[in-house]
């Protein structure tokens, strides 16, 4: 499979060569605001934990609160970004099994990961992704469940603001709570296409 797959990349690289160049991305109006009434935006803390709240994802406080939620729920074999793990390692227990390489042959025994995430939208409760920031992209979608740990820093009031603060990553997700789908007969159904719970971590 993997063949398969440097055989696919190497013909889309090589169709890309001759290109002198990329199309220029589109402008973009940064006074753009939704009309909408924003009840806890001088609090942006506070205003993420409610609208992530709202799609039903979570704020955790620290590390100690993250073991203590997973260990309640019974997710304790997981994957963790090797960076973050000795930050975060001390406060789980003996009982979890964490790796801190996600093997893609395994995918189904990892409970949930851990990996770095670009950044925040307060606004919205989202969560933004990137490959400059994410050790493993398989970490952050296959697993059930999905842990970003944020740098305080990175928590952006909205949209304008966070797109305005990405760079040139070519490769950006943005994740607003679990992973969602009303396909069949327009039932919500969460877990389908991605984790079926999502946690934030912000870190200083």
């Amino acid at each position: 499979m993997a063949n398969d797959r440097e055989t696919i990349m190497a013909k889309v690289r090589g169709a890309l060569a001759p290109l002198k160049g990329r199309a220029r991305m589109p402008d973009y109006d940064g006074g753009i605001e939704l009309a909408r009434k924003r009840a806890n935006a001088a609090d942006p803390m506070a205003e993420f934990a409610e609208r992530l709240g709202a799609v039903n994802g979570e704020v955790v406080a620290d590390p100690a609160a993250l073991a203590a939620t997973l260990r309640t729920r019974g997710w304790t074999r997981g994957y963790c970004d090797p960076a973050l793990w000795p930050r975060i390692g001390p406060h789980f227990g003996a009982d979890f099994t964490v790796e801190t390489r996600f093997d893609r042959s395994r995918v189904d025994d990892y409970q949930f990961g851990i990996t770095r995430g670009a950044g925040a939208i307060a606004e919205t409760g989202t969560i933004i992704l990137n490959d400059a920031t994410t050790s493993s992209r398989l970490g952050a979608l296959a697993s059930w469940a999905h842990v970003a740990v944020i740098s305080r820093g990175s928590l952006y009031s909205d949209l304008s603001e966070a797109v305005a603060a990405l760079g040139q990553d070519p490769n950006v997700v943005w994740c607003t709570g679990p992973s969602k789908t009303a396909d069949v007969e327009g039932i919500l159904i969460e877990g389908v296409h991605g984790p079926g719970a999502q946690i934030a971590l912000f870190v200083d």
